[in-house]
């Protein structure tokens, strides 16, 4: 299968994700929702031509019963091995009160293309290409902004950050309302926020702030892709999290991984379908004669951004497509 054949097999997998994710919208049960999701992704994934590993997912083997960490999936053996991260429903609280920029999401590679990152949280600064290369997650925010205006030929108080929405955030938002610029606080999702960051005309132009590091690797793979950049620093919040670390190898925890550290593979397939509208995605949309999806599908070889807009007609011979 050649690359342009396993990108769209992917778009089929998200698909299968967002519309299982989006019948459950604003029922108010974030773990139905998720559950659906992982369901529906992994039954699609089992008809790709691909010997595949999940490298990023549900969790370990004993907290996920289905794409956990080091679960096989595809038609197996003598298929194309690769490694692959998903988020089934990035969102789950986006999704159960019906909010915007809820988004089914897989990444793919070469076998070793992916980090394997643990599932605990990361520090992360996420920027588009403008402003690729200057800036530092260890400098304080004020000088980072300055340098993000900088690139893009604007002042500090024309900026617009992203951050998550969390008590942990307070010195944050205090450091970025000092320097002046434009806070948009979220209540999920920060893997689409790095997307919007990455891309220009969207009126976001960084993302700051502690989330999870599986979500890192995601957004590095959709970096790798829009020619952004994605620096994060593991934080532990428990005990468990250094024993983690320490089963995994890693010793070094001051550590900035960098994009081609997260994503290092050169052949990096991104794919993410709307749930609930959102910025760059519009959401899954039920009518009578069939469902509407949004995808955006992104490769680094070929290098390509490609928006899909598909009518899932019904199987009925009096369909009225309608646009």
């Amino acid at each position: 299968m050649n690359r342009d054949d396993l990108s769209l097999e992917f778009v089929r997998v998200v698909e299968r994700a967002a519309i299982a994710a989006a019948r459950t919208m604003g029922q108010g049960d974030r773990k139905y929702s998720d559950q659906v999701a992982v369901e529906a992704m992994r039954k699609e994934m089992e008809s790709v031509d691909i010997d595949g590993t999940i490298v990023i997912g549900e969790g370990e083997r004993d907290e996920a019963p289905m794409l956990f960490i080091g679960e096989k999936v595809g038609r197996g053996e003598g298929n194309t091995a690769i490694d692959i991260a998903v988020d089934p429903l990035e969102g789950t609280n986006l999704c159960a009160t019906g909010a915007g920029n809820a988004i089914a999401v897989l990444a793919a590679s070469e076998k070793g293309g992916l980090l394997h990152a643990p599932d605990i949280y990361m520090d992360k600064l996420v920027v588009g290409p403008s402003s690729k290369g200057k800036v530092d997650i260890n400098a304080p925010v004020e000088d980072n902004l300055k340098a993000i205006a900088g690139a893009l030929g604007r002042s500090v108080h024309d900026l617009t950050v992203m951050v998550l929405d969390r008590p942990r955030h307070e010195k944050l938002i205090a450091d970025i309302r000092r320097a002046g610029a434009r806070i948009r606080l979220i209540g999920d999702g920060d893997l689409s926020a790095g997307i919007t960051a990455a891309v220009a005309g969207t009126g976001v132009h960084a993302v700051m702030g502690i989330g999870g590091a599986p979500e890192g690797v995601l957004t590095a793979a959709a970096m790798r892709c829009l020619n952004g950049e994605i620096q994060g620093r593991l934080v532990l919040t428990k005990p468990l999290d250094r024993e983690r670390l320490e089963r995994m190898g890693i010793t070094d925890l001051e550590k900035v991984y960098r994009t081609e550290d997260l994503a290092p593979g050169k052949n990096v397939i991104f794919a993410a379908a709307g749930v609930t509208d959102g910025t760059l995605l519009q959401g899954v949309r039920f009518f009578g004669d069939g469902i509407r999806t949004h995808v955006l599908v992104m490769t680094t070889v070929p290098h390509q951004v490609r928006f899909i807009d598909t009518i899932h007609a019904a199987d009925r011979p009096d369909v009225k497509v309608r646009f």
